[in-house]
C-alpha cells in the first residue's frame, strides 16, 4: 500500500492542471526552469516528473510512432547511451481534452537507457528507465509531453550516490511508495487544460 499523498497540481500557472504526489517537489522554487517547462523531482529517490511545451512536430506521424519518435530524439539529446525501447503504446483519444470538439491524440513509450547527471562524464553514468507520453494538439499547434524519470542503477561516481545510494535502486513500493510508472499514468491520465489561451493567444 502507497503512502504517497496525491494532490492536484496546478502547471503554467494554472492553465493546465493534473495530479501526483506531494513527495515531487518543484524545482522552480529552486533553481529557474525555462518557460515551457514544469520540472518536479522526488531528490530522496531521484525521480522526476517533466511537463513540456513544444511547438507541433508536423514531420512526426499521428500513427503511435509520435512518442517513440520524441524518446529516441530525448536519448540523443541526453547524450544517453545503449537506448532500448521496452514498449510502445497504441494512440488513444483523450476525450477530456478537447479543443473544438476535437481530441487530442495521446501515445506513451518507455526506455532504458544510460545517462550522466549534468556535467558528469560518461563514467559517472546511471541507468535510468523514462516513460513519456506525447500529447498532440493539432488544432493548437503544440506538441505536450510528460516524462518520468526512475533510476534503476546508480553508479558510484554519480552525484545521486550521496543522496539515495549508489547500486541498484530501492523499489518505490518497498519504501511505502507509489511506483514510477503508476506516477506517470496518474499525472497522464489526470492532464486537463483550464486555459486554452495558453497556447495562442487567438484560441
Amino acid at each position: 500500500m502507497s503512502a504517497d499523498l496525491l494532490s492536484g497540481r496546478p502547471l503554467f500557472g494554472g492553465a493546465i492542471s493534473t495530479a501526483f504526489p506531494l513527495r515531487f517537489q518543484d524545482v522552480s522554487n529552486i533553481r529557474q526552469v525555462p518557460d515551457h517547462q514544469e520540472v518536479f523531482v522526488d531528490p530522496s529517490r531521484d525521480e522526476s516528473l517533466i511537463f513540456e511545451l513544444l511547438d507541433y512536430k508536423h514531420e512526426v506521424g499521428d500513427d503511435g510512432s509520435a512518442a517513440v519518435w520524441f524518446l529516441q530524439d530525448l536519448a540523443i539529446e541526453q547524450d544517453g547511451e545503449g537506448f532500448t525501447l521496452l514498449e510502445q503504446s497504441a494512440v488513444v483519444e483523450a476525450s477530456g481534452l478537447c479543443y473544438r470538439n476535437i481530441p487530442a491524440v495521446v501515445t506513451t513509450a518507455v526506455g532504458q537507457m544510460a545517462v550522466s547527471k549534468g556535467r558528469q562524464g560518461r563514467e559517472a553514468q546511471n541507468i535510468i528507465k523514462v516513460y513519456l507520453a506525447n500529447i498532440r494538439l493539432k488544432e493548437v499547434g503544440t506538441d505536450v509531453l510528460i516524462t518520468a524519470y526512475e533510476p534503476i542503477l546508480i553508479n558510484p561516481l554519480s552525484e545521486s550516490a550521496s543522496t539515495v545510494g549508489a547500486g541498484l535502486a530501492i523499489p518505490a513500493m518497498q519504501s511505502g511508495f507509489m511506483p514510477m510508472v503508476e506516477v506517470f499514468k496518474l499525472a497522464v491520465t489526470n492532464l486537463k487544460v483550464n486555459d486554452w489561451g495558453l497556447f495562442s493567444p487567438t484560441v
